[in-house]
């Protein structure tokens, strides 16, 4: 079964100044202010592509670390993920994704714990989304 899931953007104005909202259409949970000054300088309190991307990197990735571990018989106690998206706009915008997990997993080797992170990066379907960009990995076995 396929499911799609929506966002919407609305932008006003030109790029150096003009200002938008991102809206979570599928999950009405949220919408985030965006703007170029936050992509371009950072700015807090106000959001980006880039910070979207990331969260839907490290989330996916998590999820994709975790089933990998549930195939080779191992269940996390806890598995925290976070994705850094970088945006370079003097080398043409996104640029990377530094994937960093730290996850508490019973019984598991070392070895076997960085193949299966490593897994789970090349699996994650976000991963595979962005093939264009470099994307690293640091694993931390708790």
């Amino acid at each position: 079964m396929a499911l799609t899931s929506n966002a919407s953007a609305v932008w006003n104005g030109d790029l150096p100044s003009g200002s938008g909202n991102i809206t979570l259409d599928s999950s009405k949970l949220a919408t985030f202010s965006y703007n170029w000054k936050a992509r371009s300088e950072g700015e807090s309190g106000v959001s980006t592509p880039e910070e979207l991307l990331a969260a839907a990197h490290a989330g996916c990735f998590a999820m994709a670390f975790a089933n990998e571990l549930a195939s080779a018989g191992h269940t996390a106690t806890r598995v925290s993920a976070s994705a850094a998206v970088t945006f370079d706009i003097s080398k043409g915008g996104i640029t990377g994704s530094h994937l960093v997990v730290d996850a508490e997993v019973p019984g598991i080797a070392e070895d076997e714990f960085q193949q299966i992170a490593a897994a789970a990066k090349a699996g994650c379907p976000v991963s595979k989304a962005l093939t264009g960009i470099e994307i690293t990995l640091e694993a931390k076995l708790a």
